[in-house]
């Protein structure tokens, strides 16, 4: 560094401690209510910042105040954030550093620690295909280093040669649990070998090294995309966050590291040069104090909040509007499976954005084919195979997401997802929410039984999701929805889910029109008009259903719900004021399922227009069996026509 640049480090290294010593004295008083100290490890964040040109997306963390104030994020939206008053970046809805802007290029984590990695992977993706050069800077902790989420992230940068900077903040310890007991290895660069990438330690109280160490990294990353392991030594001097202490600590360790302070050591320096005078740095002091102070009592002072049920509402989804796009001409009969592809294909060829993403996808075409045939069409950027790692595969999605990419993800079988499920419901689902950016993903969900696959490959999860606002569930039981809820999925930026019925895949088929057309997402539909009962279902339970009424030869009303999350109520409650009688079919198992949710709405809503109780139709509660007959006992049509039966004769 030269001397302006000296000058600069030491002002970005007094703003993050300047502030962190107000907030401790302001969370002493009870006007703020938690704060994660970073005193001591500035120089991590501030010498990281000032490396990173400011069009290059930093990941930090809660102790990464001075990434914050590095990219000149204004102090007064910032303490409106930690107060939750209305001016913050979430409007009160989440605390700290749990927040992004994408002004300054800053994406907030999550409590969980990890998930941040893999959306690190999926910006640095967007940077490689459109070939600007830049880096991708995230930051995690020893601690959260020992999570799943940093394994995954790892290989998928090194396998997909991403220009990722990952910066291990070491300070030795995990709230209370030394590193010890965390690891066992002697240092984290070593890490950097089993995945196959470059590892530099560096220590992380001298600003000048770690920004040395970061410029020389986004050099050869601008020349060969690759990512990086950065370890930074360093000492959290405080408490995990200030409840917890730091009595566990040996005596004498915090006198050790207090003498190896950032801004002391470069205090020393500059004036040991003469680059500064004392005076002149305690002057600096006194002007960002007076900057702090102004612009703490303008927020202190801002009213608080008040509850808006509306705007709470409004903002779990970015608003958008579907409305139904079809046409009646030259359609072709074609297989389930051909009309989710036929829209897949069609709605890539529309988004130029658009990029998908799974196991097996690009030369295999996927374990069920529906992807054959797009590498040679759409090229190796756009459809690309992945590790085994869902969870960073999601996260990569939503870094595509982003980048102003359309991401859609494969789970390769539904189950699977339990290992991408944090990244889903508590990433995707909640980032609208909390700070008014889009996920636009999709994530597909081959899902069901019928196909003798067990307990693994069978299960029906789509109410785990139901129950998750901010994610959109879809679920088509024909080929002519499965299209054009597949494309609508694709449309919508939102985060939507699409589950597809395994069983369906080539044993259905009917009239699909071959143009572009969008089916209406939270809009249910009467596949069969009736008078005697409801049956409200969807995917294979309008399939069952509709078996059923045929062969009883009863009149029913067969709603089909199409998307179970945002739900059609008042399409249910039409049907329900006419035929006073419903029951409600699905796959998936008895307690838990979605059809509770649903009993409870018409009870609540229609309970003077029944003539008969609300009747459920699932399967059983156990896992889904492997062999044939024991299937066919488990699954929900097993009991349907005695079901029917009860309610007609009611």
């Amino acid at each position: 560094m030269k001397k302006p640049e000296k000058i600069n480090a030491l002002k970005s290294l007094l703003i993050p401690r300047l502030i962190e010593e107000k907030m401790l004295i302001l969370l002493r008083q009870g006007k703020i209510s938690k704060w994660f100290s970073g005193i001591g490890q500035e120089a991590i964040s501030v010498g990281s910042t000032l490396a990173m040109d400011k069009n290059e997306f930093i990941l930090p963390m809660h102790r990464n105040l001075g990434v914050f104030t590095t990219r000149d994020v204004d102090l007064y939206q910032l303490f409106c954030q930690f107060l939750g008053k209305k001016e913050g970046f979430t409007k009160g809805r989440d605390r700290s550093f749990h927040f992004g802007t994408m002004k300054h290029k800053l994406v907030g984590m999550i409590s969980h620690l990890g998930p941040q990695l893999g959306i690190a992977c999926g910006i640095a993706l967007a940077e490689k295909i459109e070939k600007t050069s830049r880096s991708v800077l995230v930051f995690s902790g020893d601690g959260g280093a020992s999570e799943g989420d940093f394994h995954e992230a790892l290989n998928v940068a090194s396998v997909w040669q991403l220009p990722v900077i990952f910066v291990i903040e070491n300070n030795q310890w995990g709230l209370s649990t030394p590193s010890k007991e965390q690891f066992n290895c002697k240092q984290f660069i070593d890490k950097g070998i089993g995945y196959g990438m470059k590892a530099q330690q560096v220590d992380g109280n001298n600003i000048l090294e770690v920004y040395d160490c970061i410029k020389k990294v986004k050099l050869s990353q601008s020349k060969k995309p690759e990512p990086f392991l950065v370890e930074a030594l360093t000492f959290r001097i405080r408490g995990h966050e200030e409840a917890s202490g730091t009595k566990y600590y040996p005596e004498g360790l915090k006198d050790k590291w207090k003498a190896k302070d950032p801004i002391s050591n470069l205090e020393t320096e500059i004036l040991k040069n003469n680059i500064l005078t004392k005076n002149e740095i305690e002057e600096s002091k006194k002007n960002i104090k007076e900057e702090i102070d102004v612009a703490w009592l303008k927020a202190f002072e801002t009213p608080n909040l008040k509850a808006d049920l509306n705007s709470e509402l409004e903002d779990i989804y970015k608003e958008y509007s579907n409305d139904e796009t079809f046409s009646t001409e030259n359609k072709k009969e074609i297989r389930f499976i051909d009309a989710l592809s036929q829209g897949l294909y069609q709605g890539m060829e529309r988004f130029e954005n658009s990029i998908i993403m799974g196991q097996d996808i690009a030369e295999y075409g996927g374990v069920f084919k529906m992807t054959e045939g797009f590498l040679e069409k759409f090229g190796r950027d756009r459809v690309r195979n992945t590790p085994l790692c869902e969870s960073a595969i999601v996260g990569a999605a939503l870094g595509l997401s982003l980048k102003k990419k359309k991401a859609i993800m494969e789970m390769q079988f539904a189950d699977f997802v339990t290992v991408g499920f944090n990244q889903i419901v508590n990433n995707l689902a909640k980032l609208h929410y909390r700070w008014g950016q889009n996920a636009d993903v999709v994530i597909r969900m081959p899902t069901g039984a019928s196909v003798g696959a067990g307990p693994f490959h069978s299960q029906s999860n789509e109410a785990w999701f139901s129950h998750t606002p901010g994610l959109k569930v879809l679920y088509p039981s024909n080929p002519e929805d499965a299209k054009g809820l597949m494309l609508a999925a694709i449309e919508d930026p939102n985060p939507v889910m699409i589950f597809e019925h395994k069983a369906l895949y080539r044993s259905l088929t009917g009239l699909v029109p071959e143009n572009y057309y969008v089916t209406p997402i939270g809009k249910a539909k009467l596949v069969e008009v009736g008078n005697e009962l409801t049956i409200v279902t969807y995917g294979m339970g309008v399939q069952w259903a509709k078996k059923a009424v045929k062969e009883k030869n009863i009149s029913a009303d067969i709603l089909d719900l199409r998307t179970l999350l945002p739900l059609d109520k008042d399409s249910m409650f039409e049907s329900v004021k006419k035929t006073n009688k419903v029951l409600v079919l699905h796959e998936d198992c008895l307690t838990g399922g979605i059809g509770g949710e649903i009993s409870s709405l018409i009870n609540e809503y229609c309970f003077e227009d029944l003539d008969a109780p609300i009747v459920r139709c699932a399967s059983m509660d156990t896992p889904v069996p492997f062999a044939g007959d024991l299937e066919d006992q488990f699954l929900a049509n097993k009991n349907l026509n005695n079901k029917i039966d009860y309610l007609i004769n009611y």
